[in-house]
């Protein structure tokens, strides 16, 4: 299974020319607490960098800074990771950890903004793959069961 099969397609990005009281009614408005920031507004293009709730907490308000006046350039992590939607999860996974982000902008062959994938979109599918697991090593063992009844 590839990132771009599983990554949700509808992503919520700004532009570093944006101030950071408007990236935060977009992440009020979407209810997420990321965004993924790009060169220009209104064009997905490719992904710079990323601002999160935590960079507006930690980087503005407790700076005492205006959101108003203050760009989103002056806040956003500029050092991203990314991943190609053609890539695997293993990918995904391992690059998620050695980055300790729980997002990755996902791009196409261009790296053009596509997608972005979530750690919850990966835990999300990794349970249900387990529960198939689980409900088949439980069939197993049941029709197991039955076969040594059957013989005794």
């Amino acid at each position: 299974m590839t990132i771009g099969e599983i990554c949700s397609r509808e992503v919520v990005f700004v532009a570093r020319s944006e101030s950071c009281a408007q990236a935060a009614r977009l992440m009020r408005e979407n209810h997420v607490g990321s965004l993924v920031v790009v060169p220009q507004p209104a064009a997905s293009g490719m992904p710079i960098g990323m601002i999160t709730d935590r960079d507006l907490a930690v980087g503005v308000m407790a700076l005492g800074l205006d959101p108003e006046k203050t760009l989103v350039e002056a806040v956003m992590r500029p050092r991203i990771a990314l991943v190609r939607e053609t890539e695997g999860l293993g990918r995904a996974v391992a690059l998620m950890r050695a980055e300790g982000v729980r997002r990755l902008p996902v791009v196409d062959a261009d790296g053009r903004l596509v997608g972005i994938l979530a750690a919850d979109d990966l835990i999300e599918l990794f349970a249900e793959e387990l529960s198939g697991l689980a409900a088949m090593v439980a069939k197993s063992h049941r029709l197991e069961r039955a076969e040594r009844r059957a013989s005794l």
